[in-house]
């Protein structure tokens, strides 16, 4: 397969296209690591003032989409112990999270002095959802560029879930721990807009109410919520204007006692559903779900080039494919019993 010279992405990749030395138009139209720093620097002040107007006396300044990878454990600890937030963490269970990923949780949770909340939708429901947004597409395929639909779906759910919590509490600011590959810094920081947010939920709600019916309502927010505009919280990806080195984050983390899970894919540190997501990803649309990550990655200087590319060649275990694949059609049985 051929692939850019500069980055990782395939000839397969949507929209893509080489010039004479097989570099691609996304890394042509890259405006350089100056440009980048100055963009980090203008949204690291950014959430400095927002910090500084927001920040809670008395109750949370932040909610943490906490889902016990290395990412969001290195992004947790930062905004405890450099901003010295108060900080209550979100892990969602889909049915498919490593035990050790929820041991790591237990273990960081206890030692940064942080409030956790296990939250498990039920599993019939996800399983449902999984299985059929798997096989259909229901999802743009400009949105699919970035992620398989399995994750698609269930990132819908932990956002939803996570707003809707932060809502009902007060709690300024969300955090996520995505890597500075899978969001453009652009978009680390915006304030969530109830008109937007609720035409994106309805193109959630719809094609899967026909999944699992009215039970969907659960996971996301209701008229009270949109009535409550004032209090809709900013949205804070940190990890696009931080420093971020994925060795030294390695190092960071596993001193707080986090462990590596030894029964993920390679690309993924808490989730085994990922693998199944990845190869029905790669079956569908001929390229690696987490390439646009990397290429990113690689683009702006975190990652090097073959490090990258090893990421991408190296196999999932079947096993995990096909035990995540009987488990989710167990988990639809369980709700015809």
């Amino acid at each position: 397969m051929k692939r850019c010279t500069r980055c990782v992405l395939p000839e397969t990749f949507p929209g893509i296209k080489f010039d004479d030395e097989g570099v691609c138009n996304f890394c042509r139209a890259y405006k350089g690591r100056e440009h980048l720093d100055k963009s980090r620097e203008k949204y690291r002040k950014r959430f400095d003032d927002l910090l500084a107007k927001h920040r809670r006396k008395g109750g949370y300044d932040a909610l943490m989409a906490y889902s016990g990878g290395k990412d969001s454990t290195y992004t947790m600890a930062v905004l405890r112990n450099t901003y010295n937030m108060s900080i209550l963490a979100l892990t969602i269970d889909n049915g498919f999270v490593s035990p050790q990923a929820l041991e790591n949780s237990r273990k960081v949770v206890e030692g940064l002095g942080v409030d956790y909340v296990l939250y498990k939708p039920r599993l019939d429901v996800l399983s449902k959802l999984f299985l059929y947004t798997a096989e259909k597409n229901i999802y743009s395929k400009k949105g699919l560029e970035r992620a398989s639909s399995i994750c698609t779906t269930c990132m819908g759910i932990v956002k939803f879930v996570a707003l809707r919590m932060a809502i009902e509490s007060g709690i300024p600011f969300i955090t996520y721990g995505w890597s500075p590959g899978q969001a453009p810094i652009e978009s680390s920081i915006f304030r969530n807009n109830p008109e937007m947010i609720k035409k994106m939920q309805d193109a959630y709600i719809q094609p899967m109410k026909q999944v699992v019916g009215d039970e969907i309502y659960n996971y996301f927010l209701t008229e009270e919520h949109f009535g409550m505009a004032d209090q809709f919280p900013y949205n804070v990806n940190p990890l696009a204007f931080l420093e971020y080195d994925e060795h030294s984050v390695m190092q960071q983390i596993s001193a707080m006692g986090w462990e590596k899970p030894d029964d993920t894919d390679p690309n993924s540190t808490n989730c085994l559903l990922n693998a199944l997501g990845i190869k029905v990803h790669k079956e569908k649309f001929g390229f690696h779900p987490y390439v646009h990550e990397l290429a990113n990655l690689v683009r702006k200087g975190y990652m090097d080039r073959a490090e990258a590319l090893a990421r991408l060649e190296e196999e999932t275990d079947p096993k995990i494919v096909d035990m995540v694949q009987k488990r989710l059609e167990k988990g639809v049985k369980t709700s015809t019993t």
